[in-house]
């Protein structure tokens, strides 16, 4: 819903006249583009270590009014201005109730003993706390993460993903 989101839906590069055409554009660009540094650390990380299934992808994104979703996913402008509209809070059901639902179908699909790991700041209660409350002692995060800022965590993600290193992760609720 930022000055990025709106520069984006009149840009006439590739993303942006992706975003206005009738296929639109994937998710996982267009939110690299409005984050930068930070989103597109996460998805290089976890393109490189997430593990996938036919059920199960290795990578989803938070969407607000939309719970997790792949970064393939295709959206439009029209939808991209929706999103910046949904209000990213607890007291929100529009926000919260997709994001427990797909949680909830996420834990259904994995064994009981794997790993989700949350590459976002743990300090963010509007997401952590509906991800905790279905996932519980599955849901890790990076424990280098604490004491950084988004944009240190998002170099330290492509570092990492460069490297081929993939970093120690601890539980949320040990946190």
């Amino acid at each position: 819903g930022g000055a990025r989101a709106e520069q984006l839906a009149r840009s006439s590069t590739a993303l942006g006249l992706a975003l206005q055409s009738e296929r639109g554009a994937a998710l996982g660009d267009v939110f690299a583009f409005l984050s930068s540094l930070y989103f597109r650390g996460k998805l290089t990380y976890a393109a490189q270590f997430g593990a996938t299934t036919l059920q199960v992808p290795g990578v989803l994104v938070i969407t607000p009014g939309h719970g997790l979703c792949r970064p393939g996913t295709r959206i439009r402008a029209a939808e991209l201005a929706r999103i910046g509209q949904i209000d990213v809070s607890l007291s929100n059901p529009g926000f919260v109730q997709p994001l427990l639902r797909d949680a909830a179908v996420l834990a259904r699909s994995v064994p009981a003993d794997a790993q989700v790991v949350l590459l976002g700041s743990i300090a963010t209660p509007t997401y952590v706390a509906p991800l905790l409350s279905v996932l519980g002692e599955q849901l890790l995060f990076p424990s280098e993460f604490v004491g950084r800022g988004d944009m240190s965590r998002g170099g330290l993600l492509l570092r990492a993903a460069r490297e081929k290193r993939e970093l120690l992760c601890v539980p949320v609720q040990a946190a």
